[in-house]
């Protein structure tokens, strides 16, 4: 017998028994591979199709380059749940699940910088580089006063205007940032964070029974242990799983 509560899910949620999944293909951490067929593999999309199978559903990714238009196709319906950095301006248009992982986010400078802590930061004068509308430029956005902020439309393009037009520093997330740095010679990471990153599950405010069962959901798989399980099987270092609430 069908339990009611998922069938109440199900009729809210999907169309035809096909639930769109939301992912943001530019996190590397939750996306490992994207295959010829345009279908991803890695910790969100495998949260997907656990969420998309426990409702009796049949699964269909909507990948997306950059969060920021994983957020704005939200707002057209383009997608039923998704997968994307739970941040304040975004839980307007979202409702979010408690979070699954996060990932700390901190500063690479180069060789010669005279920027040693993180509180050098926010100074006239300093350029940081940041991927635009990621989770992390809306944490700098609500909080540096003094820097300038020079967005980029991707993560790489972040890293090539940092390189290209010399600027003094690049945020991001920390295991990525662990990898541009050997790509510059005596550059540097900062000791610390500024933020973490909390990797959550959403789908439409208007979905109120879907949202609490999607929020009970990802409670369970950090639980009984199916997001580390994840973790571990897609070899992902730097992120954590985050706390029950």
């Amino acid at each position: 017998m069908t339990n009611p509560i998922i069938k109440n899910v199900k009729d809210e949620i999907t169309q035809n028994n096909i639930l769109r999944i939301g992912i943001n293909a530019s996190n590397f951490l939750l996306v490992s591979s994207i295959d010829i067929e345009g279908i991803p593999f890695g910790i969100a999309p495998d949260l997907g199709r656990m969420f998309a199978e426990e409702i009796d559903a049949t699964p269909k990714f909507i990948v997306f380059e950059t969060p920021g238009k994983l957020a704005d196709a939200g707002l057209e319906g383009a997608w039923d749940i998704a997968f994307v950095g739970n941040e304040p301006q975004r839980a307007k248009d979202i409702a979010f699940s408690a979070p699954y992982l996060e990932i700390p986010v901190t500063f690479l400078v180069r060789e010669n910088s005279p920027i040693n802590n993180l509180s050098d930061i926010d100074q006239v004068g300093n350029r940081i580089s940041v991927m635009g509308r990621s989770a992390y430029d809306l944490y700098l956005t609500a909080t540096i006063k003094n820097a300038t902020i020079i967005r980029a439309q991707s993560i790489e393009a972040s890293f090539e205007q940092f390189v290209s037009d010399e600027l003094e520093v690049l945020s991001g997330l920390k295991p990525r940032l662990a990898s541009d740095c050997k790509k510059i010679p005596g550059s540097r990471i900062l000791d610390g964070q500024i933020t973490t990153v909390k990797q959550s599950a959403g789908t439409l405010p208007t979905y109120s029974t879907s949202a609490k069962y999607l929020h009970d959901f990802i409670e369970r798989a950090k639980a009984i242990g199916v997001v580390d399980n994840l973790i571990n099987k897609y070899q992902v270092k730097g992120v954590i799983v985050a706390p029950l609430v």
